[in-house]
């Protein structure tokens, strides 16, 4: 299902990194996320409210744009 807040999702394997690219256009890597988290996300339902509840505020941050 398409996320209204959310325009696409990248994973690095290699470095654990979680690319989320926003609609608005603002991405943010969050970095150390463990693959089974990601691919739950992928799985959820609601994109916007799982990356609320599980991802943002356990994971550190980076503002790339």
């Amino acid at each position: 299902m398409p996320s209204s807040v959310i325009a696409g999702t990248y994973y690095d394997i290699a470095t654990a990194r979680l690319r989320i690219i926003f609609v608005p256009g603002l991405i943010y890597d969050y970095l150390d996320v463990p693959e089974n988290v990601y691919k739950e996300m992928k799985a959820a339902g609601s994109k916007g409210t799982f990356l609320n509840r599980h991802i943002k505020g356990h994971y550190k941050v980076k503002k790339i744009k």
